[in-house]
């Protein structure tokens, strides 16, 4: 089911000082990571993947995730610590007509005289809070049998 990103996600794709990771699967389910500056946000919300490289396993993955209705995951970290990982759908590709035409030119005057393979449609279905501190905080307030009994054992008396 789709779901809406908010604004702090929205924030996170467009920063270029953010780290992107794309990781889609193989025949075989086997994950394939790419770091990438190639991500935006669509007007409907979608997540846009463009690819420049017809050959990469990426492409092929997406093809096969929309013949085979896999998800993908994209990780984002920001320069500030913010972590999120999306869980989403590639739906379409674009590879002829007016989008691919529109991003096509505005991906030639940013990077340079390179192609551009495909603009790879992704509906985000889920987002997930990655961050270690508010992770960590929640386990131990939830879950304090997961604690190593080694941490227990340092602990003051009135804290156990």
């Amino acid at each position: 089911m789709p779901v809406s990103l908010s604004a702090e996600v929205a924030d996170l794709i467009a920063d270029p000082t953010a780290a992107k990771v794309l990781v889609t699967t193989d025949e075989d389910g086997t994950p394939h990571a790419v770091a990438t500056d190639f991500l935006e946000i669509a007007g409907d919300g979608t997540i846009l993947y463009l690819e420049p490289l017809e050959s990469s396993a990426s492409n092929r993955n997406l093809v096969r995730s929309i013949w085979y209705d896999r998800r993908v995951a994209i990780a984002l970290k920001g320069a500030d610590g913010r972590s999120v990982q999306i869980k989403g759908r590639p739906v379409r590709t674009h590879v002829a007509g007016p989008v691919f035409q529109r991003h096509y030119v505005d991906f030639q005057e940013r990077h340079g005289d390179i192609d551009l393979a495909a603009v790879w449609v992704i509906r985000p279905e889920a987002v997930h809070d990655e961050d270690f501190g508010r992770a960590k905080a929640h386990e131990e307030a939830t879950r304090p049998f997961f604690r190593h009994l080694d941490r227990i054992a340092k602990q003051p008396e009135a804290a156990r």
